[in-house]
């Protein structure tokens, strides 16, 4: 390992190379014709995106470090897709909108604040490194939130439901940490 990347890791992580396959339920088949992605909650204009209206977002290429709660790390990883700050616009959260439920295909969701969410290196991705995200890797649309564990960076989503107060996600109510700050080790709750 490089000296530089020492510093790039929280306390308890190993750096790898490749993402490992983890996820809960069988990977979900996508017909783009069919798929959308709808918008909810304490918002003034919900949506429901086409995977065209989607894609059609001003895209980003963001470059951040990804860390599963399990003690791995994949370093540098540039993401593609659009920032969860593009999505707030679109929708306009209400003053009652304090967080975020993410829900994906099968039973998983995940919840975060609004305030974490609007950090400049959260995306809805659906490319890595130059290619659209394998299906084991959340393809066509993956949250990812790189300054939380992985389990927040949720795959497959297909909705997403602004609250005032915080839901409880999947690994959440499983006794995992609702902040999931991996500087910190916030592992369980």
């Amino acid at each position: 390992m490089r000296a530089e990347d020492e510093t790039r890791l929280p306390p308890g992580q190993q750096p790898i190379e490749h993402l490992p396959v983890l996820h809960v339920g069988p990977v979900p088949p996508f017909d783009p014709a069919a798929w959308d992605l709808r918008i909810e909650g304490e918002v003034r204009s919900p949506r429901r995106l086409s995977y065209q209206e989607l894609r059609g977002l001003p895209a980003v290429i963001d470059t951040s470090d990804f860390h599963c709660v399990e003690g791995w790390s994949r370093l540098v990883c540039a993401w593609e897709g659009v920032r969860f700050s593009e999505i707030c616009d679109l929708v306009a959260p209400t003053e009652h909108a304090h967080f975020a439920t993410v829900g994906c295909e099968g039973e998983y969701t995940t919840s975060l604040p609004l305030e974490d969410l609007l950090s400049p290196d959260v995306l809805l991705a659906w490319g890595l490194d130059g290619r659209d995200l394998a299906p084991e890797h959340g393809f066509p649309l993956r949250l990812v939130v790189p300054q939380k564990y992985a389990y927040k960076s949720a795959k497959w989503v297909r909705w997403i439901r602004f609250t005032q107060e915080q839901e409880l996600g999947y690994w959440e109510a499983r006794g995992y940490s609702d902040s999931a700050d991996p500087w910190r080790e916030e592992r369980r709750a």
